[in-house]
């Protein structure tokens, strides 16, 4: 029996690097390619990359990007871009991961959402219409491939003081923080280990949304 192998999309990020110590530590054999490596925005470099591997139990889709602006101010190719890294790109590399984990009659699949998906922000079309996508596409996966025994999750992060929000302002990060009941932000570490706990401990649960902060999810 192999290790369990897991592949984290996106993998020089902050979330990402804190997964890889996790999943590491816990015996997985990890592969958390950079851009350069595995490219989701390009369908012949995901699959390449993933045709490559030995195996593949665990897909972390994490990698996204953000062009935030006004709805008037945002240029076409801002939208698209942001579209096309967070949302198709989760697609095209589950897809990729659909086809190993078919045939091994195994596997798990989760997308890193967003609170921006429930909760669409100013400023935020493009992220938030993603992350939003991911949501069904969780709940599709789930209903499509359950009976071969694959997984499919969505865990909403909440907002992490790392290198992608690191730009923002301190009064900015008030307002984020003023919105937690908690009055504190979560951190990749606590997330990497929930992903872990996910993966390890919950074999029975898919096509569900984990939103890991403190903010309060109204439907209306």
């Amino acid at each position: 029996m192999h290790a369990p192998v897991a592949l984290i999309t996106g993998g020089l990020g902050d979330l990402a690097q804190a997964l890889h110590v996790e999943l590491t530590g816990q015996g997985y054999a990890v592969h958390a390619p950079g851009r350069t490596e595995m490219d989701v925005t390009s369908s012949a470099s995901v699959d390449a990359f993933v045709s490559g591997m030995e195996a593949l139990d665990l897909l972390v889709c994490n990698a996204g990007v953000c062009r935030d602006g006004g709805m008037l101010k945002m240029e076409e190719l801002d939208f698209d871009q942001v579209l096309d890294t967070c949302l198709t790109g989760a697609f095209r590399a589950a897809r990729a991961a659909l086809k190993r984990m078919s045939r091994q009659r195994r596997g798990h699949i989760v997308f890193i959402g967003s609170f921006s998906g429930w909760r669409g922000p100013a400023g935020q079309a493009n992220y938030a219409a993603a992350k939003a996508g991911l949501l069904a596409l969780t709940q599709s996966l789930a209903a499509e491939y359950g009976a071969r025994n694959i997984r499919v999750n969505c865990v909403l992060p909440g907002f992490m003081e790392t290198r992608m929000t690191a730009g923002l302002g301190e009064e900015l990060k008030k307002t984020f923080l003023a919105a937690h009941t908690l009055g504190r932000f979560n951190t990749p570490q606590e997330v990497g280990r929930f992903i872990v706990h996910l993966d390890r401990f919950l074999p029975h649960t898919s096509g569900q949304v984990f939103n890991l902060d403190s903010r309060l999810h109204r439907s209306a």
